[in-house]
């Protein structure tokens, strides 16, 4: 019989990215893409931080809390569709990244940019790199240990076979002042389309950081149409 473990979030992502579509597949080294850690109030203690300013990076064990639940008795996906592959070539579900696994549970690397106290939420990590959902449960948070954890003689199988486009952003129209333009750059320099989809003509919906991003993408230009305030919406309790 298998054993079950539960699993009670110690944090909560805090970002821009209100909707799956956008959220960057592997974030750039250098990125303005940043989230807030915040702690639920039973692990709010600077005694459990104890020692984390001394390191550079940081490794996150977090839940795709979006990825609809398996019944109970159905067998778990044992292949998935990369879209790095166009959606159309399946592969065993442990050699890729997907959210669609045995058990929702995905891992990162993070940059640790700072730590910042606050009277309302104890302190707070600020991170670089986090490719999760605005409030993502994080289980647990490990320092990035460079002597064991880095391996620059990696292969990365397949990955290697389908290199990266980056695009180049254009405005169609000019930039409001308040607009987050440097981070929906980044986030459209990355492509954030499913692969098989081409269509030059199609326009695509974004939302980040309160703001709806409409663009299309032409000959490697993303072109950003429009990019509008939405209107606020009560932010995801942190139970």
């Amino acid at each position: 019989m298998a054993e079950e473990l539960l699993l009670h979030p110690v944090a909560y992502a805090r970002n821009g990215f209100t909707d799956k579509f956008g959220i960057p597949r592997q974030v750039e080294k250098e990125t303005v893409l940043r989230t807030r850690i915040v702690f639920v109030p039973e692990c709010r203690s600077d005694e459990a931080l104890r020692g984390l300013d001394g390191f550079t990076h940081l490794w996150l064990l977090w839940g795709f809390h979006i990825v609809p639940e398996r019944e109970a008795g159905t067998t778990p996906p044992l292949t998935v569709r990369p879209p790095r592959l166009g959606g159309n070539t399946r592969m065993g579900v442990f050699a890729t990244r997907s959210p669609f696994r045995p058990n929702p549970v995905g891992l990162t690397s993070v940059r640790l940019v700072g730590m910042e106290r606050t009277d309302k939420e104890g302190t707070v990590l600020i991170v670089e790199g986090a490719d999760m959902l605005d409030g993502t449960p994080i289980y647990d948070i490990k320092p990035y240990l460079a002597y064991c954890d880095s391996h620059p003689e990696a292969q990365d199988g397949f990955v290697d076979q389908t290199p990266r486009t980056m695009l180049r952003v254009e405005w169609q129209q000019s930039v409001p002042v308040d607009c987050p333009k440097d981070e929906i750059e980044e986030i459209l320099r990355g492509d954030p389309r499913p692969a098989y989809q081409q269509d030059a003509g199609r326009v695509y919906g974004m939302d980040y950081g309160g703001w709806n991003v409409q663009f299309r993408v032409r000959k490697n230009v993303a072109e950003v149409l429009s990019a509008n305030k939405m209107k606020k919406t009560a932010p995801k309790s942190e139970k």
